[in-house]
């Protein structure tokens, strides 16, 4: 695997995702069943530092970032390149095609299910007896597992994101914060793209999140992908309808549920 790269250009660093469909053994096992794949063609630009995929459940948006994460070879639990991961590597990331200019594979892929996970194995890194700094003091000095989900997030992007320069793939990272630290992983997201160093991928549904600034904003739906504005989404359309009439939107949605 070629050595990652301290580059001066700017980011995006990754160019594109392509499926090589010779590698496809079988199209009827997950997930290249999935609408992403109907054509068994599949072939992603990146053309901005910040990309984010929006879509319903169920139509890829984690696959598609793990198997990235996977080719670039972060821990799939939540991690680095460097740091110990108990799961195997997606199919689909042997089925893939990274272009880049250049070669930036520092960073760090998380994944909001599992990062308990990682917090779990650093503890227990840090335990082990050995010379050198211990691995939370660069994660702001104590363990992340004394902090609250929300603030372990956070810490994470702060102390680890903010100043470094790679790409960083997110996998909902809205799961554990509130609107308020939200809009503060915002701003950190803000001041990465300013410094220039930084590509980021994320993919979720919260609608502060879809609507950050800047962002190159790729629509997934049952029929494949699109790239669009945030008020062409669902998830912003159920937002709006709920503020421009609050209680009706809950006699609706609650009558349309039973």
């Amino acid at each position: 695997m070629a050595r990652p790269t301290r580059s001066r250009l700017p980011p995006p660093y990754l160019k594109r995702a392509t499926l090589l469909p010779e590698r496809v053994a079988d199209w009827s096992q997950h997930p290249f069943g999935l609408p992403l794949f109907a054509d068994r063609r599949f072939d992603l630009t990146f053309t901005h530092p910040v990309t984010v995929i929006v879509g319903e459940n169920g139509v890829g948006k984690s696959t598609l970032l793990e198997a990235i994460a996977g080719q670039i070879g972060f821990a799939m639990q939540s991690g680095t390149r460097n740091f110990l991961s108990q799961e195997a590597t997606p199919a689909l990331s042997r089925c893939l095609r990274l272009a880049w200019l250049p070669r930036v594979t520092k960073g760090f892929f998380l994944r909001a299910e599992s990062y308990f996970n990682f917090i779990s194995q650093m503890d227990e890194l840090d335990r082990e007896p050995g010379p050198g700094p211990r691995i939370v003091e660069g994660y702001g000095g104590r363990s992340l597992h004394t902090r609250s989900h929300g603030e372990a997030f956070l810490a994470l992007f702060e102390h680890r994101f903010a100043n470094a320069q790679g790409i960083y793939i997110l996998d909902e990272p809205e799961a554990a914060l509130s609107p308020q630290r939200q809009i503060r992983f915002l701003n950190i997201l803000r001041r990465m793209e300013e410094a220039g160093r930084a590509q980021v991928i994320i993919a979720s549904h919260a609608p502060l999140i879809i609507g950050y600034p800047g962002a190159d904003l790729l629509i997934m739906e049952r029929d494949g992908m699109r790239r669009g504005r945030p008020e062409d989404t669902s998830h912003w359309r159920v937002v709006r309808d709920y503020f421009a009439d609050p209680d009706g939107f809950m006699r609706a949605a609650v009558e349309q549920a039973d």
